[in-house]
């Protein structure tokens, strides 16, 4: 068992996300121009395009107010969209995936800009014909230009001259760079091989036939071969040999990438950041920040809403069998760690005999549980119980998807017990998870207490608008046939 608590992370679907985030557009100094260029200039240019043509299908003027959402349009879809994902993946895939994921982006960028305009009286300075067919055509548009994109950078990429690298330090994460470097064939660049000090039995089998010798023979490779970039994997301190490395390397032009090797740490949301001027690297970050912490908020927001005026009759009847069956309150209310470990209230309709605060004590319901009332062993089993926490998430205390809320005790057992388990309060939590969804919704023994942290966790790592929505459609699948719901 690893240092946080488990010995393998669980499968993460393919959905596209990155774990290392730096800034907006997630541009790189190492690529060419033209790849920078349109990672940085595509979307917010786009929304700007089709506004133009709407308002010149509608025969309306390009005045103000309409300069006003174009300005708007350009910086929320510079931070809110993602870059143009230049990996090799099957065409249908990506495809599918680019559509999905532009159209729910654009959608909250519509959303907030229709409660700006609603809430600040601008909204009849505008066509409502215009507004509607700019924000249906638009991410049309978005997906198309990112497909045409990607096949101008790969077309483009056979004639640009292709630039050559090397690594220095033959390790795990040095292969990685490799391949990475490898998948993306728009950034026309080839690895010519590795550079190390240690001896071939120590090295991976994959580098032994492609070792071009020792540190100290760097400078002089990279001059004769021409070498434009130089990668190296070796731990960044002020060494003697880094620091003999640095200065042979002062005689020649190639650019110069330290590639520091984290996986030791299990970073949750890394990136990197400057905090005036001063470089930080983000090691345990919530990844609800900034105009990504606003996109979750408004989904919420949305479907809870939502789902509260449709379900109304359904939490009506419900709430009326509890009362029925059994004495006691309706609702059930128990104190349990949201956000930052922060107490929250958390709201359910109650499916038991008894009732605990959830403070000093709580026991898990186990199956055949004596405590679960006739009523009750049906809500819980279609997860109907868990349908008032639907006003948390709308008040703000929880999300629809996040890692599942436990118990104060619950809390103060368990994180004495499995390292990192705190860390999944940096994240609101939620009426449903990646945990839950991977059959690990009940269980009070250490063995299921520590899968289910595993999976919050890697839930943290590679949060996503896509990812919650994979979540959610898994809930709905497997409402009915939960067999670890009692």
């Amino acid at each position: 068992m690893s240092s946080t608590g488990y010995s393998e992370r669980p499968p993460m679907p393919d959905i596209g996300t990155r774990p290392w985030r730096d800034r907006a557009g997630d541009v790189s100094a190492s690529e060419p121009v033209s790849v920078f260029a349109l990672k940085s200039l595509l979307y917010p240019i786009i929304p700007i395009v089709t506004l133009v043509a709407c308002l010149f299908w509608w025969d309306k003027p390009l005045v103000g107010p309409y300069l006003l959402v174009a300005v708007i349009a350009f910086l929320g879809v510079a931070d809110l969209l993602d870059v143009v994902p230049l990996r090799i993946t099957p065409a249908s895939i990506m495809a599918l995936r680019s559509l999905l994921d532009i159209t729910l982006r654009w959608g909250m960028l519509m959303v907030f800009m229709y409660l700006l305009l609603r809430l600040s009286t601008l909204g009849m300075y505008f066509s409502g014909p215009v507004l509607t067919s700019w924000a249906i055509v638009t991410p049309i548009a978005l997906w198309i230009g990112e497909l045409a994109a990607q096949k101008y950078l790969l077309r483009s990429s056979v004639t640009r001259p292709t630039r050559r690298a090397v690594i220095i330090g033959a390790s795990a994460v040095g292969l990685q760079l490799e391949q990475n470097l490898a998948g993306r064939p728009a950034l026309q660049m080839s690895v010519a091989g590795y550079f190390e000090d240690r001896s071939v039995p120590r090295l991976p089998s994959e580098c032994v036939d492609r070792m071009l010798g020792d540190l100290e023979d760097v400078a002089g490779y990279v001059t004769r071969n021409n070498i434009d970039i130089v990668y190296i994997t070796l731990p960044m301190s002020p060494q003697p040999r880094i620091l003999e490395l640095l200065s042979s390397l002062r005689d020649s032009t190639a650019s110069i990438y330290f590639v520091p090797d984290l996986k030791v740490f299990e970073l949750v949301q890394p990136r990197f950041d400057l905090v005036d001027g001063i470089p930080v690297i983000a090691v345990c970050e919530s990844p609800h920040y900034g105009v990504r912490g606003l996109a979750k908020r408004v989904s919420d927001v949305l479907i809870s809403g939502t789902a509260l005026l449709l379900i109304s009759p359904v939490l009506l009847a419900v709430a009326i069998a509890v009362k029925l069956s059994s004495p006691g309150p309706v609702i059930y209310r128990q104190r349990r760690y949201g956000l930052d470990g922060k107490e929250i209230i958390v709201y359910k309709f109650r499916s038991l005999s008894v009732v605990e605060d959830g403070v000093t004590s709580y026991t898990q319901v186990g199956r055949n549980d004596s405590r679960v009332t006739r009523v009750g062993a049906f809500i819980r089993k279609t997860s109907l119980d868990e349908l008032p926490q639907l006003f948390n998430v709308l008040s703000g205390d929880m999300s629809i998807v996040g890692p599942r809320p436990h118990a104060v005790a619950v809390n103060e057992q368990y994180r004495k017990q499995i390292p990192g388990y705190m860390v999944r309060h940096k994240v609101k939590p939620g009426i449903t998870g990646w945990a839950q969804v991977n059959g690990y919704r009940g269980g009070d023994d250490l063995h299921s207490m520590t899968m289910r942290i595993t999976y919050d966790l890697e839930y943290l790592r590679h949060w996503s608008l896509g990812l919650d929505l994979i979540i959610m459609l898994k809930t709905t699948s497997i409402l009915w046939n939960d067999r670890h719901a009692y």
